[in-house]
């Protein structure tokens, strides 16, 4: 399952991103989306977990936690719309 994950501080990295959610299971791979010209973080991010149960258990225990003092958006991925 394909995980958003928004409001992110601006300084987390993609490793620490991993570990917030390989507490609830394996993670395939973490990706926090940078800006193409500055290469900054856009305080938003992926996560894919491969097991469906894991992955709604992580949704269902980070919504809404702090990290770094920001309350992170946590829920399933929307496939992007044709534009």
């Amino acid at each position: 399952m394909d995980i958003y994950v928004g409001n992110l501080p601006y300084q987390l990295t993609e490793g620490e991103l991993e570990k917030l959610f390989t507490e609830f299971g394996s993670v395939s791979s973490a990706r926090v989306i940078a800006d193409k010209y500055s290469g900054r973080s856009k305080g938003f991010g992926f996560v894919e977990m491969p097991n469906q149960e894991e992955a709604d258990e992580a949704i269902k225990q980070l919504e809404g936690n702090e990290v770094n003092g920001r309350n992170i958006k946590v829920n399933e991925a929307k496939r992007r719309e044709e534009r």
